[in-house]
């Protein structure tokens, strides 16, 4: 009876043990579980994040567009309603000069101020200037030296993607492209569209091997997915040398030519400052042989 009784005993005692034991593990699992829920909940709210951030930084850029094509247009009109009220104002201060009495100074100046804007109308400058984002009622004597950069192209090719809104092509989604996309043959050469300075030429992120070039007064051009760089970082280019070779490194779909030209690292839409081949450059007598043998 005396061993039946302890028998009892460590019967009993394990059997509370095991119960706590198998309670404990329950508990385990339990939390193992809500763990896991929370785990997956926090990946989910970091992937949303993530997106979230991509979706305002391509809306700031949006912005960015806007508003200097904003100021284009603000610039152009205030310019043309000035204009317009000076002339009022000058019929007004000289009611007799619809009768053509002028006195010889304003009449020379009259003359030579007819003969100047007819010389800027016939180049076109100012509309080139406009169209290119200048103003030059406040880019004071440098407006012209502006209309020099960045006109070439960078390389010549079928675009396949315009600047502005479009779906993406690897997830299908709206989604704003800063640039525009010009195809062509793998290894291309790409070339400076203007003077400038390389303040880039390494990996960038999505755009692969990328290059990025300061011509100066605030202007600035980008060109992604190259397969190889034929210029370094704080090196000076001029109009028409080769920077690079057209590749599909990074996040692309083939062999491209990513294109961008930024004013105020603002994006503005490239297409308006493509005027120039590298043919008719070097018809014109431009440099072409930089890097020929590269």
């Amino acid at each position: 009876m005396h061993y039946a009784y302890i028998f009892v005993a460590a019967a009993v005692v394990g059997a509370f043990t095991l119960a706590g034991m198998a309670g404990s593990y329950s508990r385990m699992l339990l939390k193992t579980a809500n763990f896991n829920q929370i785990r997956t909940e926090h990946e989910a709210l970091r992937k949303d994040y993530r997106q979230l951030q991509a979706v305002t930084k391509q809306k700031e850029v949006q912005v960015a567009s806007l508003g200097s094509l904003a100021s284009e247009v603000s610039t152009l009109y205030g310019l043309r309603q000035s204009h317009a009220a000076k002339v009022a104002a000058g019929t007004a201060a000289n009611p007799s000069s619809s009768s053509g009495t002028f006195a010889n100074t304003s009449y020379t100046q009259s003359l030579n101020e007819l003969a100047s804007l007819r010389s800027t109308a016939l180049s076109g400058e100012l509309t080139q200037a406009y169209a290119m984002g200048i103003n030059p009622t406040t880019s004071g004597s440098n407006w012209r030296k502006l209309l020099e950069a960045p006109t070439l192209w960078p390389v010549m090719g079928r675009i396949t993607s315009s600047f502005g809104e479009r779906l993406d092509p690897f997830n299908g989604e709206g989604a704003f492209h800063a640039g525009i996309d010009i195809a062509a043959q793998f290894g291309t050469p790409i070339r400076a569209p203007a003077d400038g300075i390389v303040i880039k030429a390494g990996l960038g992120d999505g755009y692969g091997r990328e290059i990025v070039i300061n011509h100066g007064n605030g202007i600035s051009t980008l060109y992604g997915h190259l397969s190889g760089f034929a210029v370094t970082a704080g090196e000076r280019v001029r109009r028409g040398q080769v920077i690079g070779y057209l590749g599909d490194s990074g996040r692309s779909t083939g062999p491209h030519l990513h294109y961008e030209v930024r004013i105020h690292d603002a994006p503005v839409n490239p297409h308006k400052y493509l005027r120039e081949t590298i043919t008719q450059f070097a018809d014109a007598g431009g440099d072409t042989t930089f890097n020929v043998g590269n």
